[in-house]
């Protein structure tokens, strides 16, 4: 079975993860049945701001309103499998930890959750507060998974989209999507 992948982008700075892991899941088309986009207002304004583009919208994907409540996957009869928010603000991870429903983005993370499906936050805030912690703990133990945009460097990034393309590639892997990138005890990058 393909993978049904839904890409969640709030307003967290960070757009260059989410820029790339969209490129990479284009890039992977032949291994998913479809992606689906939200973004946030506020999302489509950090973009301008760090990327001083808009090129998500040349994807070649389906994006949905934040308000959408129409969406396939804003019930658990869609069948997406996986859903990464990706940056996911902290407002957005404590809307999911309490439970709260109130746009497309935070729906959809709680139907993943609820079917038992594969949630990925790429949260982007540093320092952790002990709300921002105990959310993440919520998410977790609720079954989501968090993944910091926290970087490597072991792999000798050169340039900022190698070091973003460390985080991104781990988000790839968690989502069950195959790709060449670098391996631990590997030659190969």
């Amino acid at each position: 079975m393909k993978h049904r992948i839904v890409v969640a982008v709030t307003g967290a700075s960070g757009s260059i993860y989410a820029r790339q892991l969209l490129n990479k899941l284009h890039a992977a088309a032949d291994q998913l049945d479809e992606v689906a986009v939200v973004m946030t207002e506020n999302a489509k304004t950090v973009w301008q701001t760090e990327l001083k583009n808009e090129d998500y919208r040349e994807l070649p994907f389906r994006f949905y309103s934040q308000q959408d409540f129409h969406a396939p996957f804003a019930s658990g009869s869609g069948r997406f499998n996986t859903m990464i928010i990706c940056p996911c603000s902290m407002g957005t991870l404590g809307r999911i930890a309490t439970g709260i429903s109130n746009d497309l983005i935070t729906r959809a993370a709680d139907v993943v959750l609820k079917e038992r499906r594969k949630l990925i936050c790429v949260v982007r805030e540093t320092p952790y507060n002990l709300m921002h912690i105990r959310n993440m703990e919520t998410v977790v133990l609720a079954g989501g998974i968090i993944c910091p945009a926290t970087p490597s460097y072991y792999s000798l990034p050169a340039t900022i989209e190698d070091v973003a393309a460390t985080v991104v590639d781990r988000i790839i892997d968690l989502a069950g999507v195959e790709q060449q990138t670098f391996r631990w005890g590997s030659d190969n990058k």
